[in-house]
């Protein structure tokens, strides 16, 4: 599946007691670009909730390699590994200015049906999307 990438300058709000950039910041930034990427390919969350089918979070995982300071320019790549039945895996890259990785995350989604919130197969035609 396709990438999809964003630029980001470290925010001082980013920052945490430590100096570095805190946790909650990492997702909050994997949730942003997740989302833009839906926008990107043209199934965003207005069209999901129209629709009435959409993805939602089940887990996300972190893995943290070389700390992040304030105003640090970074590059944020994301992509989705694999789409099957109702669940998708969409994995994501934060990199410094030297290209160097800086953390590695991954979210795994599952395509539901917002009415009753049960799980259901992900259409073809959202799995083509992430694909062209």
């Amino acid at each position: 599946m396709k990438s999809y990438s964003l630029d980001y300058i470290v925010k001082a709000d980013d920052i945490d007691a430590f100096g570095h950039v805190n946790n909650v910041s990492y997702l909050r930034w994997f949730n942003n670009i997740a989302a833009e990427h839906c926008e990107f390919v043209g199934y965003g969350g207005k069209k999901m909730w129209e629709d009435g089918f959409g993805w939602i979070i089940k887990s996300h995982k972190i893995e943290y390699l070389i700390a992040l300071k304030p105003y640090q320019r970074i590059k944020i790549i994301t992509e989705i590994e694999w789409i099957k039945a109702a669940s998708s895996l969409r994995k994501y890259k934060v990199l410094n200015e030297a290209g160097d990785i800086c953390a590695l995350g991954e979210t795994l989604w599952v395509w539901v049906n917002y009415k009753t919130g049960k799980p259901c197969r992900t259409p073809e035609e959202i799995i083509r999307k992430f694909n062209s």
